[in-house]
């Protein structure tokens, strides 16, 4: 059996690598979980595409404000000096270059950095493309967070996407259960693995050549 980081350890070392001082999108699905490990005195700022700038997750004391709901419909509590705005201004953020960094899903992640993350093509799946092609169209920079394989055991990181995709050479950088992975113009360089799986194993899951950074670590699960 691999050595696999939780759905909460890949938010917490996706938290730790996001800058201080920056505007961010958290998209729908697991990339939520990043906002339970920001630290407060960093200074970033979370938007939500449904026209919420300045949010945080809530602590289990408070109780949820059936008004305030992030894009998933997560309760959340604002921040000081938040701000609530109708979806044209928030999606004028996201298109104009307002936001420093957007986390999202994907399906897919071809080696060049194209992302495909709102429909597989099924007969039973509901495309939901949302507001994902905008962010990767405005966002300076995207990171993906998903699972290394799919259900199957394909990788999801291939040589070409096969599902439509939301943006093309977009990705910078992935986050899977399995590693950290950088894409960059010479190919995809491994930053960090999971403790106790050895290169040749993430090799074998990956559907295309990776190689090992000379700083490359590895994490405990």
């Amino acid at each position: 059996m691999l050595h696999k980081f939780s759905r909460e350890r890949m938010a917490q070392l996706v938290a730790a690598d996001i800058d201080a001082d920056t505007y961010v999108n958290l998209g729908i699905g697991m990339p939520t979980l990043v906002a339970d490990y920001l630290d407060p005195a960093r200074g970033i700022v979370l938007h939500s595409e449904n026209g919420i700038l300045g949010m945080r997750g809530l602590t289990p004391s408070e109780v949820p404000d059936p008004d305030l709901m992030n894009a998933t419909k997560e309760p959340v509590m604002l921040t000081p000096g938040a701000s609530i705005t109708d979806h044209v201004v928030s999606f004028c953020m996201m298109r104009g270059g307002h936001l420093d960094l957007t986390v999202l899903g994907a399906f897919q992640v071809s080696e060049r950095g194209d992302l495909a993350n709102w429909d597989t093509g099924h007969p039973d799946s509901i495309p939901a493309v949302g507001g994902a092609m905008d962010l990767v169209a405005g966002a300076r920079k995207i990171f993906v967070m998903m699972q290394h394989q799919d259900k199957s055991g394909a990788s999801k990181i291939v040589p070409e996407c096969t599902y439509p995709l939301t943006g093309k050479g977009v990705v910078n950088r992935i986050y899977t259960d399995l590693a950290i992975i950088d894409i960059e113009p010479t190919g995809l360089v491994v930053r960090a693995m999971v403790d106790g799986l050895s290169f040749e194993q993430l090799q074998q899951c990956t559907d295309v050549p990776i190689r090992r950074a000379e700083t490359c670590m590895t994490l405990t699960a």
